[in-house]
């Protein structure tokens, strides 16, 4: 196997690989993903990257952890693994798996933010896709700053799809990744910030899910967001 190819289906146990199996379209890997409890990394074991495997173990994801597991699925589908990392004036990072069907780039993606999860596979560039995520991204703190598409392949030997350790190789990696710049008007980042704090007021506990442009565009949400 040359550094960097995905490892036959053979390298999985047999639970990951039904599971494999099973999840041959993006949307049904964002099904997965949104029946899965969120990561939230509780006291003890604190902040966690875990791989597929770990993910599949222990039943649960964070963003990161979520497009890596969407990557390793989608790769043994055919599909090169392709996540796209967004960076944040708050440093809030968010990272998401992205993909090609006949041209058009779309997404899969789990967050604790409605707007951050996947998207349909309608947009002509990944910019334009990038792109989609910047005003769901503004809350308290967030806003987009720029974005970079990477090739998981570039890890080489590094076994980001199956150990059982935290593989934090992969964050770093992320971070040091070039990004191209995302610029916004301060004035609309302003008016959708005003409007954020104004619902989260009005609604206790809730984040908005309805008032964005583009909403028709978004794959389906975990139920207990819509």
């Amino acid at each position: 196997m040359t550094p960097g190819e995905a490892p036959p289906l053979t390298a999985f146990n047999a639970r990951e690989r039904r599971l494999i199996q099973r999840l041959r379209t993006p949307t049904a890997v964002q099904a997965w993903l949104n029946a899965l409890p969120y990561n939230t990394e509780p006291a003890p074991s604190g902040a966690t990257l875990r791989s597929f495997r770990g993910v599949v173990r222990l039943g649960t994801a964070h963003c990161l952890e979520a497009a890596l597991s969407a990557a390793v699925i989608m790769e043994q589908h055919g599909r090169p693994p392709l996540v796209l990392s967004f960076e944040s004036i708050d440093e809030l990072d968010h990272v998401i798996f992205v993909y090609q069907r006949q041209g058009r780039w779309g997404s899969i993606a789990r967050s604790r933010d409605p707007g951050l999860h996947g998207r349909r596979p309608v947009f002509a560039t990944p910019r334009a896709l990038a792109l989609s995520y910047v005003d769901p991204y503004v809350d308290f703190t967030g806003r987009v700053t720029g974005y970079a598409v990477v090739d998981l392949r570039i890890l080489g030997n590094y076994d980001w799809r199956l150990s059982d350790a935290n593989i934090w190789k992969v964050e770093r990696v992320l971070l040091d990744h070039p990004h191209r710049a995302i610029r916004s008007s301060d004035r609309r980042i302003d008016a959708l910030r005003r409007r954020y704090f104004k619902f989260r007021r009005e609604h206790a506990g809730q984040k908005p899910v309805h008032y964005y442009r583009g909403r028709e565009r978004w794959s389906a949400l975990p139920r207990y967001l819509r």
